[in-house]
């Protein structure tokens, strides 16, 4: 073998050998944790945000030195703005660690227990799911959030950071295992991947002996790999497709303003919405009004042939022509596509064959269609009267969030506490036998 071959071979055992230690140690933990009290799981979260608080400047001495070396690397502009941690990043981080502290503690709730013809009560108790992987890419703000609610669902977990922060998730990690360890919990708990070798997230994903459930947060690529490759279930969702669908009945005052916000307020997140769709009975009267909105934002218009005819008299406004690809695109930019349908059920049947299955939201003053649309679109979050920028864990009073779910298991839409934890059946007799 050449010397080449057997450095490679040394760095993939050195990487296995890495990841078999942390999933070792954080299923060990997470035994523990299952069995936390809520009282221990909250000191653990209030000391996090005190220390982080403390350690203000410090982070900021760490993160400087991803933000730098992003800088040099030519990182793009809107990821380096991600990686920084700013004095109120900072503030919030802290402030998550509370607010998870405060939410009622899902474990051990037993519910829906039913008195049975033998005598026999069942119910479902809601349990952590043990130890889950997390795969995410240049929010160090995440490795807290992760943190934090891997603390109160009383799982363990292994977090893989971005190799471009890596200095700030090592500084915030260690704040973790304080924190833990002054609420008298192992601080194995919650372990952070060391090595920004690739080669520890292919194993990461491989290890059912020690993960339950991998949650990756990135791009469309890093997700669709993970779901490709991995050995365990994964909690995900690739894109955010979202529409807005402004209906024949409508108040046109509340469409624009909603409309602008789900695009406009801030064009990088998931929920941002993607795709408009405008009755046919009121796109001569709503598209010009938005359009104008969008015009003065810069926003280009994807539009079918009915939206460019109305759209293309409004001054300034950046009107092309809409390609089929247009209508499955996430753009996560000041784009949006434009269709004129001529029912709700077009309306329907067009967000069920080209979304993503994320958020979408009508816009209505016709109470029946807002009720069919719920029903009817098969998406983790739908919406009436509101901007797709609501699907949020933290809007939804779920605490910090874990990620967004699509699929359609025991996780969907945003993921909080409640999506870290599984149900298992629990009986109770009173010396009752099977006959």
């Amino acid at each position: 073998m050449n010397t080449a071959a057997q450095s490679t071979d040394q760095a993939v055992d050195s990487v296995d050998a890495v990841m078999n230690r942390l999933g070792q140690a954080a299923r060990r933990a997470a035994t523990t944790m299952a069995a936390a009290s809520t009282a221990a799981k909250n000191q653990a979260l209030l000391a996090l945000g005190a220390q982080i608080r403390a350690s203000a400047e410090a982070l900021k001495v760490a993160n400087a030195q991803d933000v730098n070396a992003a800088i040099a690397n030519g990182l793009a502009e809107p990821m380096v703005d991600r990686l920084r941690l700013t004095d109120k990043v900072i503030a919030t981080m802290a402030e998550s660690c509370e607010q998870v502290a405060a939410l009622p503690d899902p474990v051990g709730e037993i519910t829906n227990v039913r008195r049975r013809p033998t005598g026999i009560s069942v119910g479902q108790m809601r349990v952590p799911i043990g130890v889950f992987g997390m795969i995410y890419e240049s929010r160090p703000n995440v490795t807290i959030e992760a943190a934090s609610l891997a603390i109160k669902s009383g799982n363990g977990c292994v977090l893989r950071g971005g190799s471009e922060a890596i200095h700030s998730n090592l500084a915030l990690w260690k704040l973790v295992q304080a924190a833990l360890v002054e609420a008298g919990l192992p601080s194995d708990a919650v372990q952070l991947v060391p090595t920004t070798d690739r080669a520890a997230v292919g194993r990461l994903i491989a290890m059912p002996e020690f993960v339950d459930v991998i949650i990756p947060r990135g791009g469309k690529g890093l997700i669709e790999r993970i779901s490709n490759e991995a050995r365990v279930p994964v909690i995900k969702h690739l894109d955010g497709n979202c529409h807005t669908y402004v209906d024949e009945a409508v108040d046109l005052a509340l469409a624009v303003k909603v409309t602008d916000n789900a695009k406009t307020q801030k064009y990088s997140p998931c929920n941002a919405t993607e795709s408009l769709l405008v009755h046919v009975a009121q796109a001569s009267a709503f598209l010009p009004l938005i359009g104008k909105v969008f015009a003065d934002k810069g926003v280009e218009m994807r539009c079918d042939a009915r939206a460019k005819a109305i759209l293309a008299d409004v001054p300034g406004a950046k009107v092309v022509d809409a390609t089929e690809q247009d209508w499955f695109e996430e753009y996560l930019a000041p784009v949006i596509a434009v269709k004129v349908v001529d029912s709700l059920d077009e309306a329907i049947a067009h967000i069920n064959r080209y979304g993503s299955h994320h958020t979408d939201s009508i816009l209505t003053t016709n109470h029946p269609n807002g009720m069919r649309f719920i029903r009817e679109v098969d998406s983790a979050s739908v919406m009436i009267n509101a901007s797709t920028r609501f699907a949020d864990g933290f809007e939804y009073g779920l605490g910090a969030e874990i990620g967004i779910s699509t699929d359609k298991f025991h996780a969907r839409g945003p993921v909080g506490l409640e999506g870290l934890t599984s149900m298992k059946f629990v009986v109770l007799g009173q010396g009752e036998v099977r006959t």
